[in-house]
């Protein structure tokens, strides 16, 4: 494998970096990443992959179950640099299918310091079992739920960030966007719209499929309306 990778490398320099040359050249100089990527460790979710981004556009941080820990001075050096130093807008916590650590939650680990480490994610388990046993969810769904209830608690945890409290009451920036990649098909779903702060279309079709049409709609909030006089 060692070799096939440097092999890659030599094939990534003729096949990409020579013919764009002076793009490598600018970003060389200095990055300028727009967006902050808090994913999964996963070795099948590469975040540059699957969105077809370019070197220089994510600052990236991947852990295992995308999980934000208030005491991870690791988590919060690259948060504060992110949008303090690189300006970035926009932050995305991105889950994903057929998760490792996800199942791990759901079915117990002994583990010291992976047990130790979900943990923080129990909040997220509380719920989904609370909804899985109402609704007599399968395990796939139970599954897929608890997915998105993790990505859900996680932005929660980065609102109650200090650094990010500090900002949003100045502004709106960084906008927190919750995403969802299927590794069998590929496609990201949109749970929470960073623009808005609100339950993206994705989000709201899983949680109907998963935990009922009317325990869903008791979670969505109202969305306000004005009226012309």
């Amino acid at each position: 494998m060692i070799d096939q990778l440097l092999k890659g490398n030599s094939q990534f320099i003729a096949g990409e970096f020579k013919p764009n040359k002076k793009y490598y050249e600018s970003i060389a100089d200095r990055q300028t990443p727009t967006v902050l990527w808090i994913g999964c460790s996963d070795s099948r979710v590469s975040e540059d992959v699957i969105t077809s981004a370019r070197p220089g556009t994510m600052f990236v941080h991947r852990n295992v179950a995308n999980i934000i820990a208030f005491n991870d001075v690791n988590m919060a050096s690259i948060l504060e640099y992110g949008v303090v130093h690189l300006k970035i807008a926009d932050i995305i916590v991105c889950g994903h299918t057929r998760c490792g650590g996800i199942a791990a939650i759901e079915d117990g680990v002994h583990e010291n310091y992976i047990a130790d480490w979900l943990c923080i994610a129990s909040g997220a388990k509380d719920i989904t079992d609370r909804i899985a046993k109402e609704n007599k969810l399968t395990r796939q769904e139970k599954l897929e739920l608890l997915t998105v209830e993790n990505v859900k608690l996680q932005i929660k945890h980065l609102q109650n960030l200090a650094l990010i409290k500090n900002l949003h009451a100045k502004g709106k920036s960084p906008r927190i966007h919750g995403w969802l990649y299927r590794v069998e098909t590929g496609e990201i779903n949109v749970l929470i719209d960073g623009r808005t702060g609100r339950s993206a279309p994705d989000l709201i079709k899983i949680e109907n499929r998963g935990a009922g049409r009317s325990a869903a709609k008791s979670r969505q909030k109202p969305v306000k309306t004005s009226r012309k006089k």
